[in-house]
């Protein structure tokens, strides 16, 4: 079975690969300076994947670096360690972009001090053009809030702390 090509991408061992979507996603990292991000449609996943810096754990923290070579680990920047975020804290769901208010000149959905119930929004997560509303996993008061409006977030990422 030879490879047959389609205007959607190449079609390789019985899957059709979107090669637009692959360039997109990998111009999507470099944007954002993550690291991965994972689409799936269907039975069909797609996960593209750039080289973490060695100090991965203070990336986050870091501006983002530009698409050049990767440098030594000498060459980096010294930077503190973040505080451990808490264990408690809402996590992102996904990868993408952190919204704290539903549409620019809006309010924040919350603020530390504001107390708020299950299911409440806290936040928008923005992943490929669709906005996801993080609601509140439990009733409390709003104790410290991890991210800015419109940051890149990681999977699994602290946003939020409710006491």
């Amino acid at each position: 079975m030879g490879e047959a090509k389609t205007p959607a991408g190449t079609r390789t061992g019985g899957m059709n690969v979107d090669s637009a979507l692959v360039r997109e996603l990998a111009e999507l990292l470099a944007e954002t300076g993550l690291t991965e991000i994972e689409v799936e449609d269907g039975d069909r996943k797609i996960k593209v994947s750039r080289a973490a810096p060695a100090m991965a754990a203070t990336a986050v923290m870091a501006p983002p670096m530009a698409a050049a070579a990767p440098a030594a680990v000498s060459a980096l920047p010294v930077i503190d360690a973040p505080a451990a975020a808490p264990v408690d804290a809402v996590k992102s769901p996904m990868v993408g972009t952190a919204y704290l208010s539903p549409e620019p000149g809006a309010a924040n959905f919350v603020e530390v001090g504001k107390a708020v119930k299950a299911g409440d929004t806290l936040l928008i997560v923005e992943a490929m053009k669709v906005m996801n509303a993080i609601p509140s996993p439990k009733s409390g008061t709003i104790a410290k809030i991890l991210v800015g409006h419109g940051e890149p977030v990681e999977f699994d990422q602290p946003l939020v702390v409710i006491d």
